[in-house]
């Protein structure tokens, strides 16, 4: 009577934990998905690349409310019981791929923003899609390889996964990607500062004796509130992340963990680590235009009419994908007394296009 009481107890945690996060996942990977496809402006290879990742986290989100229950021995068939554990390793890790390429596209974007569009990452961009899906698809099929099935014996986590093969998915894959995509992050914002740099320094030369710009003012926001993004998506998302897998690994392998804390590790963790497409979709007001067309109506469209008869016609490069945000920087009042050279000219678009990157 007692075990069957906390047996409900326990599956209660595990609805109340997992069902209200899946829902919120699936609900606004949906809406940006939509947002992206509805908007003719976003239809380019950076964009179909994070098209393929939100479609990733959606079935990630909807495959969480499965993980926790994973800990338990069930009386399962051999194939039923490969598929319930397999499945939702498989979605996790193309979300990790597809995420991974998203990183990638960008960084090469920005590092070699003149020849992007003569790169693999552009030119074969269908193939690089289809890699983050196939290949996280034949490393989770893996333990269907070395299995070592017994009829009499029950389902479980550890008889279909074998500890090498969790050792390799952790420390050889998961950390890794996660640390390469924080290296290539931190590389964006070098290059960045290094630019802003730059054109404060055309800045200072052309208005000598003067307060900085409002422009060079509004750049410096736009570099720390990149930085503070950066940092806070990897505290909050990919530290309880990391700190799951390490914990579920201890579980299994030396020590005994209470099952209630390793539900709410399990939860926080892989439900953190899902919310980062989210956040990046959220930092780039593109992704949300559509939705904010639909509200707003002919409301906003008359304020943006006026906006424009009110700024001065900018420079800007066209036909880049790198850039997220074509209308560049928005709302930046005009500074009347400044008249920047050539050089100052190319500077301050490529601090633009550096900025709406991160």
């Amino acid at each position: 009577m007692g075990n069957s009481l906390a047996g409900n107890k326990f599956q209660e945690l595990i609805f109340w934990l997992t069902r209200p996060l899946s829902v919120i996942i699936i609900l606004a990977n949906l809406f940006i998905i939509l947002g992206i496809v509805f908007n003719r402006k976003l239809h380019g290879a950076i964009n179909w690349f994070f098209l393929s990742l939100l479609f990733a986290d959606l079935l990630a989100g909807a495959a969480l409310p499965t993980v926790p229950q994973l800990a338990f021995e069930n009386e399962l068939g051999y194939h039923y019981c490969f598929f319930i554990y397999v499945a939702p390793n498989f979605l996790f890790l193309s979300f990790l791929g597809n995420l991974l390429v998203v990183h990638y596209a960008k960084y090469v974007c920005i590092i070699h923003p003149l020849h992007y569009h003569n790169s693999w990452v552009y030119r074969w961009a269908a193939f690089y899609i289809l890699l983050a899906w196939t290949a996280p698809l034949i490393f989770a099929c893996l333990p269907l390889i070395w299995n070592q099935w017994q009829p009499h014996l029950n389902c479980s986590f550890s008889l279909v996964f074998p500890m090498p093969y969790l050792y390799l998915e952790t420390y050889g894959i998961l950390i890794p990607s996660i640390l390469a995509m924080a290296f290539m992050c931190i590389q964006v914002l070098c290059i960045a500062r290094k630019q802003l740099k730059n054109i404060a320094r055309l800045l200072h030369s052309v208005n000598r004796g003067q307060a900085p710009s409002a422009l060079e003012q509004q750049l410096e926001l736009r570099n720390a509130k990149g930085i503070a993004g950066v940092s806070l998506i990897f505290l909050v998302c990919w530290v309880p992340y990391i700190a799951c897998l390490n914990i579920s690994l201890l579980a299994i392998d030396y020590y005994y963990v209470n099952p209630h804390t390793l539900t709410i590790v399990t939860c926080l963790g892989n439900g953190s680590a899902a919310a980062v497409p989210i956040f990046l979709s959220l930092s780039n007001h593109q992704y949300i235009q559509f939705w904010r067309d639909m509200v707003c109506g002919g409301c906003c469209k008359g304020q943006k009419y006026w906006q424009k008869q009110a700024m001065p016609n900018a420079k800007m490069p066209h036909g880049n994908l790198c850039i997220l945000e074509p209308n560049g920087i928005q709302g930046y009042p005009p500074n009347e007394d400044f008249k920047p050279s050539p050089a100052a000219d190319e500077s301050l678009e490529l601090a633009i296009k550096f900025n709406t990157q991160i």
